[in-house]
C-alpha cells in the first residue's frame, strides 16, 4: 500500500514563526513529529511518504500516487485539514485522521473514512488488523494510556530536514496538574510516562546521523514532572553522550514554574544542553490562579522565580491568560507590568478558551456559557465562553495588551531586562551560515528600514559592551519581535489601532 501523511498548514500565528523563518531561510519551525511516529508503526512492506503544508505543497501526483491518506492536526490547522479531506474526498482517497484536533472533535468531520484516536500505539494496530482483514471500523478510541518505552523512533528520513528551524523528540507524556482550562490530561492523563534514556539517546543519534546540527525541542507538555528520574537517569546520560560525541546543539523544553525551586535540576539541564522554557504563568493573580486550579503558581513570588530560572541560564518564554470569571479591567495594566518586569520577551498572550474535554468546557456547558467552536489560535483575540466581564472591554483590552507588549519600545526594554538576569551558558556554538545570513537580514530590515531601527541599535550596542556573549540570543529576540509585531498586526484593526494607540 502507498500511504501519504499530509500534516496541513498553520495559519500565520504566533507560534508559527513565519515572518522569523525568512531571516534564517527555513519553511516550518518543527517537523509533524506524531506523523513520523505514526510512519514507523506501519507495515514495513507500506510504502509511505509525507507532506508537510508548511514546507511543501500537496501535488496532484501525490494524490495520485496515495492508496490512502493519513492526516493528524491541531485544532489551529483546522480550516487547512478540511482543505486537504475535500482534495483526498474528490480524488476518491480513503482519509484515516488521528491527533488532538480529531480526537477532541471527530463528529465535525464527516468526510474523514476511519478515526484513529487518542495515543496510535494502542488504537492504530486494532485499526491496521481490521484493515488488512477487509472491515475497519469508522472509529477507533480508548481511555487506556500506553508504555511508551515501547514507542519506536520517528522515521526522521521522511523529512527534508534542512527546510526545518528546529527537530523536536518527546520524553514524557501526562500531566500532574489539575488546570482547569488545558486538554493535556483530558488526552494524556495524569500519570506521567517516560521514555528511557536510551531511548532519547537513539533518537538523537538518528537526528545526528542525518547531520542535524540545529536546536531541538523536547516538546514535554511538563518536561519537568518526573525530576528524580530526570536528575539520576536521563540527564546525566545526555551530558555524557553530549560530551563523547562533541555535541553543542541547544535545547528547549516546556515545564512549570516549580523548576525555580530546584537548583540542582536546573544546573543539569544547563549540563545538558537546555537554555531555554517555556512555562505557562497564565497570570499575577493569584484569586484567578486559584479559580482555574493553577495551585502550583499560587502563593510564590513569581517574579523571584522567574529571575532564579534565568539566572541559572534559561531563557523563560511564558503563556499568559486574560479573561479569567475573576478578571477585572485592571488585569491587562497588571499584565503589563509583569511581564515588563519579568524579563520574558517571549510572552504568548491569549484570552481564555474553552477546550472540548477541559473541566472549564464542561462547567461552560453546564453554565449556558459556550458560543461555539476554537479557532485554535491563542493570540487571535476570539474566545468561544460569554466571560463575566464585558466582551467589548475584554477584546479592547486584550488588543491594547498586545500594541503595548509589541510595540518596539516596549518588546527591546524587555531584551534588556532579560540580558540583565540572564546567565548566558558556556556553550561552544559552531558558526552557521544561516546565522551569518539571519544577522545580515536583521541589519537590513530592523535597522535599515525598519521602525525600530533606533531601539534595535541601542539593543545592539548595549549588548556588545555589556553582555558580548549574547548578542546571537539579542539578535534571535530581535528577530522574533519583528514576527510577533506582524502576527499581532493581523488581529488589531484599524479601529483598535486609533482608540488605542501606544
Amino acid at each position: 500500500m502507498n500511504v501519504l501523511l499530509v500534516y496541513p498548514e498553520f495559519p500565520d500565528t504566533f507560534w508559527s514563526f513565519k515572518h522569523a523563518l525568512k531571516f534564517v531561510g527555513k519553511k516550518a519551525s518543527l517537523p509533524p513529529l506524531g506523523l513520523l511516529t505514526i510512519a514507523s508503526m506501519l507495515p514495513e512492506n507500506w510504502d509511505r511518504k509525507l507532506v508537510d503544508l508548511n514546507v511543501s505543497p500537496l501535488k496532484a501526483n501525490d494524490l495520485s500516487w496515495a492508496d490512502m491518506v493519513f492526516i493528524s492536526a491541531m485544532a489551529v490547522q483546522q480550516q487547512s485539514a478540511r482543505d486537504v479531506i475535500d482534495r483526498c474526498r474528490n480524488a476518491g482517497i480513503k482519509v484515516v485522521a488521528g491527533g488532538p484536533l480529531f480526537t477532541a472533535s471527530h463528529e465535525e468531520f464527516p468526510g474523514v473514512d476511519h478515526f484513529v484516536l487518542n495515543e496510535a500505539e494502542l488504537t492504530l494496530p486494532p485499526f491496521l488488523e481490521d484493515l488488512k482483514q477487509g472491515r475497519p471500523d469508522r472509529i477507533y478510541a480508548t481511555g487506556q494510556f500506553p508504555d511508551i518505552t515501547l514507542t519506536p523512533a520517528p522515521q526522521w528520513e521522511l523529512l527534508d530536514i534542512e527546510k526545518y528551524a528546529s527537530m523536536a523528540i518527546q520524553f514524557s507524556r501526562g500531566c500532574p496538574y489539575q488546570c482547569e482550562f488545558c486538554n493535556i490530561t483530558a488526552l494524556l492523563g495524569h500519570k506521567i510516562r517516560t521514555k528511557t534514556g536510551a531511548q532519547i539517546i537513539r533518537e538523537l543519534d538518528g537526528l545526528r546521523n542525518l547531520g542535524w546540527k540545529g536546536t531541538l525541542f523536547f516538546v514535554d507538555d511538563n518536561f519537568i514532572a518526573h525530576r528524580s528520574y530526570l536528575k539520576k537517569e536521563v540527564l546525566p546520560q545526555l551530558i555524557s553522550w553530549r560530551a563523547a560525541n562533541g555535541v553543542n546543539t541547544q535545547y528547549y523544553t516546556e515545564c512549570s514554574i516549580n523548576l525555580a525551586d530546584d537548583p540542582e535540576l536546573m544546573e543539569l539541564m544547563v549540563q545538558a544542553g537546555f537554555n531555554q522554557v517555556f512555562i505557562g504563568i497564565e497570570t499575577p493573580d493569584d484569586v484567578a490562579l486559584k479559580e482555574c486550579g493553577k495551585q502550583h503558581n499560587t502563593s510564590r513570588d513569581l517574579l523571584d522565580n522567574i529571575r532564579l530560572i534565568q539566572h541559572a541560564g534559561l531563557e523563560v518564554m511564558g503563556g499568559f491568560i486574560v479573561g479569567f470569571d475573576s478578571d477585572t479591567p485592571s488585569i491587562f495594566t497588571k499584565q503589563i507590568e509583569f511581564i515588563q518586569k519579568s524579563g520574558i520577551v517571549t510572552a504568548m498572550v491569549g484570552i481564555l478558551q474553552a477546550l472540548p474535554g477541559t473541566k472549564l468546557y464542561e462547567r461552560m456547558k453546564l453554565e449556558g456559557r459556550l458560543l461555539g467552536s476554537i479557532s485554535g489560535d491563542n493570540a487571535d483575540g476570539s474566545t468561544n465562553i460569554i466571560p463575566k466581564m464585558d466582551s467589548e472591554l475584554l477584546r479592547t483590552g486584550y488588543m491594547k495588551m498586545m500594541l503595548y507588549l509589541y510595540a518596539p519600545k516596549n518588546y527591546y526594554r524587555r531584551i534588556r531586562t532579560l540580558l540583565e538576569e540572564y546567565t548566558v551558558p558556556e556553550i561552544n556554538k559552531s558558526f552557521r551560515m544561516s546565522q551569518f545570513m539571519a544577522f545580515i537580514r536583521s541589519v537590513v530590515l530592523l535597522g535599515v528600514v525598519g521602525r525600530e531601527r533606533f531601539q534595535y541599535w541601542r539593543m545592539l550596542i548595549w549588548t556588545i559592551v555589556n553582555h558580548h556573549r549574547a548578542l546571537p540570543l539579542a539578535i534571535t529576540l530581535a528577530i522574533y519581535g519583528h514576527h510577533f509585531r506582524k502576527v499581532s498586526q493581523l488581529y488589531i484593526t484599524k479601529e483598535d489601532t486609533l482608540t488605542n494607540p501606544v
